[in-house]
């Protein structure tokens, strides 16, 4: 659940017409860009590699996002499960668990950097120091993202982007236990008109609830 809130730090970081030279002029176009985005869809495809286990996996899904703080995670393959949050209560769900998690978004205050952005209240050019970084997918260019303050769950993120309309085409994180997660993105849909019902859950029937560790 922390993996996919943390990757969906950059997600409204999406096309721009301007140049951005440098990797200081090129994060002000993206948030510049990013305070004009209020939802987007795209395919993705997630591979994760090193870490504590020093496993590798690659998985397929969608996401949706709609500002503030929506999101639907929903992964295809190989193992079907879906992360939602609906701006007030964040639900995990994997099918082979028979289980859904659910606890609520965090506050202000207590939010990782990437939360507080994808609540509308973030800011790449406060928030992040940028420099210059290899792109995780050929022709792109991509900037460094390092947070100002600490955060517990993620050291740095690369967004690689298309050098003439900036559009986002990978954004690479890594953890603090040393694993590499990227994500790579397609059809790629922006300010579509989202409705607040693409990001409400409905429960599973026999599975069981847990809230805030509890069983319901």
């Amino acid at each position: 659940m922390r993996t996919f809130l943390t990757l969906g730090l950059c997600l409204f970081v999406l096309t721009t017409a301007n140049t951005a030279q440098t990797p200081d002029a090129l994060a002000r176009a993206l948030q510049q860009r990013y305070q004009g985005i209020k939802d987007f869809s795209a395919d993705f495809v997630q591979v994760y590699r090193g870490g504590v286990l020093k496993t590798q996996s690659r998985e397929e899904g969608k996401v949706t996002v709609k500002k503030p703080g929506r999101m639907r995670w929903t992964y295809v393959k190989p193992e079907k499960k879906e992360f939602v949050s609906d701006g007030t209560k964040v639900y995990s769900y994997i099918p082979l668990d028979q289980r859904v998690m659910v606890s609520p978004v965090p506050p202000a205050n207590e939010a990782t950097t990437p939360a507080l952005f994808l609540a509308g209240n973030g800011d790449i050019v406060r928030d992040f120091t940028s420099s210059a970084a290899e792109p995780a997918v050929p022709g792109t260019v991509a900037v460094k993202l390092t947070p100002r303050k600490s955060d517990p769950e993620f050291e740095y993120l690369v967004v690689s982007m298309d050098p003439k309309t900036f559009q986002i085409r990978a954004l690479t994180t890594l953890d603090r236990q040393g694993g590499q997660s990227t994500l790579t993105f397609t059809n790629l849909k922006e300010n579509t008109g989202i409705s607040d019902k693409e990001f409400a859950f409905r429960v599973p029937r026999g599975v069981d609830v847990i809230t805030n560790g509890q069983r319901n």
